[in-house]
This record gives structure tokens, C-alpha cells and sequence, in this order.
């Protein structure tokens, strides 16, 4: 896992709950060993490396491409099953969806197409929108395609301009808000990523502080403050990630299960966010939500 134990807490137990639905019970018949990164990329390496000396049966990554490199740079043989890989055939980690072909398989959680629906959702929430500021860490590949690539398309086509505001370490913060406050946006559309995660309290205070709406990659950030977001429903990625390992652990080989998108999506608002900003979510896009937080 690429954060601490505290961090990835909900994660590891919700993959050790289903695990456990399918027969494979912590200290009776399987046993598991954590390796948390702690935000340090530069551990990636050393920590797949340790569980590939451990001789473990299969290594499931919780993280993204960079972690996922670091496994398959540490084994070509023992299985890896990926929780939330970005865009694995892109990566090269998998010559395609149906026939992954190594030692590798799992979730792929479709990063691309989602940031345009994001954008689409807020402009939605909040009609007027014009301007948009976009965080994200350029040392995420996924995030510097969305901001290159996918998310002008989106915003040519809802008439919105984007304000990119590139975040490299979590020093970079401070400026970078305050440089961002200056150019007066109208909402705030946040990538995912472990800088952006462990930073998350910091970019919401700032949201709020600021009066702007913003959507974001993950659910917990909303639970928090944040307006919105929009993302794969994790309760049911963890199930299937169970599943792979389940197949694994009975004899399946990875390069014969196909690598699963995400078929379940949640849209999250917290509607006392939208009144500390002074903003009224229309009634028509609060009917699509999956849960209001009031």
C-alpha cells in the first residue's frame, strides 16, 4: 500500500472482510503481510522486493502505477493483483483487458474517462460555472494525460476554461493556494493521488475558505467537506479484487482472468458544504445522487 496503516486502514479491512466472505479467514487459512509505503515512492522498490524474498503466494498492490511498476520490477512469477490500476495496457503491464498474458490481472479503474464526467458534474451542480482550477501531481501519469488530454475536450464542450495548477511536494501547497485564490476560479477540480490524499484537509479548507465548489476522485473527501465526487463504488472494487484472489489462491493463473473496469459508480454531495459556500445543487442532479451527506 502506498500510505501508512492508519490511512489505508478502511481499504485493508474492507479487502480482509470480503476475503473472508469467500472462506479465506485471517490466522486460519491465510495469512498476510502489509507493507505500507508511507507516501515514500522511493520505497516502492524495497518494499516488493521484501515480500518477493517472503515467497509470498500472490501480492495484491493498492496503489497506482508507480507501486504496480515496483511490483512487476520485483517478480515476473508470483501473482499480482492489481486493486486500482489506472490504464494497464497503456502502462504496458498487460497486453490487453480480456488476455492480461503475465503474472498480472485486476481492476483498472478507468481514470480517463472519468475526469470528463467529473467536470461534466460539477458544471452540472453549478450551472454558472466558468472557470475551473485544476490540482494535480505531475508525477502522476494518469493525472498529466487527464489535464493534457481529456479534460480540454471536456471543457471545450461545456464551455469552460481551466486554470492547471501543478503540485510537486506538499511544501508546494501554501503557494500554490494562495497563487490559485488570486486568479479567482469558480470551482476546483482535484485529481487523485497519494500528495493530493495526504493533503486533503489542507485542499477543502482551502475550498471552503475560498467558497468554492469541488469535486474530487474519492468519496472520503467528501465525507470531509469537499462538494462532490464522482468514482467507482470501492465497496464493490474490493469484493471483486477478493475474487481475484480467491481465483489465484485456487489455481487460476492471472494472465487467463481478465482485467475488470469498474461497473458501479457513486455520486456523492454534501449539502452542508453547498450552504457554508452559498451554493443550491439543482433538484434534477440531486435525484442521480447515490448519497446526499446533509
Amino acid at each position: 500500500m502506498a500510505g501508512d496503516a492508519a490511512s489505508e486502514s478502511a481499504q485493508s479491512e474492507a479487502i480482509r472482510l470480503a476475503l473472508r466472505e469467500r472462506g479465506h479467514i485471517e490466522g486460519q487459512n491465510i495469512a498476510t503481510e502489509y507493507r505500507y509505503a508511507e507516501g515514500k515512492i522511493d520505497r516502492f522498490p524495497e518494499l516488493a522486493a521484501e515480500l518477493v524474498r517472503l515467497k509470498v503466494d500472490l501480492i495484491v498492490v493498492a496503489g497506482g502505477t508507480r507501486l504496480i511498476r515496483a511490483a512487476m520490477n520485483a517478480t515476473k512469477t508470483i501473482p499480482i493483483v492489481m486493486a486500482r490500476g489506472n490504464d494497464p495496457v497503456e502502462a504496458g503491464f498487460v497486453k490487453s483487458l480480456a488476455r492480461p498474458g503475465g503474472n498480472i490481472t485486476g481492476l483498472s479503474m478507468l481514470t480517463r474517462e472519468l475526469g470528463g464526467k467529473r467536470l461534466e458534474l460539477l458544471k452540472e451542480a453549478v450551472p454558472k460555472l466558468v472557470r475551473v482550477a485544476v490540482l494535480y501531481e505531475p508525477a502522476v501519469p494518469a493525472n498529466v494525460l487527464d489535464v493534457k488530454e481529456v479534460l480540454p475536450v471536456a471543457a471545450r464542450a461545456l464551455k469552460l476554461t481551466l486554470q492547471p495548477w501543478e503540485v510537486r511536494a506538499a511544501d508546494d501547497f501554501d503557494r500554490v493556494l494562495v497563487a490559485m485564490g488570486k486568479q479567482r476560479p469558480d470551482g476546483l477540480f482535484v485529481h487523485s493521488g497519494r500528495l493530493m490524499n495526504d493533503n486533503q484537509k489542507r485542499i477543502i479548507s482551502f475550498a471552503l475558505k475560498s467558497r468554492l465548489p469541488s469535486v474530487y476522485g474519492r468519496r472520503e473527501a467528501v465525507d470531509v467537506g469537499g462538494l462532490m465526487s464522482y468514482a467507482a463504488d470501492q465497496a464493490e472494487s474490493y469484493r471483486r479484487v477478493a475474487y481475484y484472489v480467491d481465483r489465484i489462491l485456487k489455481g487460476a493463473k492471472p494472465s487467463d482472468l481478465p482485467v475488470e473496469q469498474p461497473m458501479k459508480f457513486e455520486l456523492v454531495f454534501n449539502l452542508k458544504t453547498a450552504k457554508q459556500i452559498g451554493i443550491t445543487i439543482p433538484q434534477s442532479v440531486l435525484y442521480r445522487a447515490d448519497k446526499v451527506i446533509q
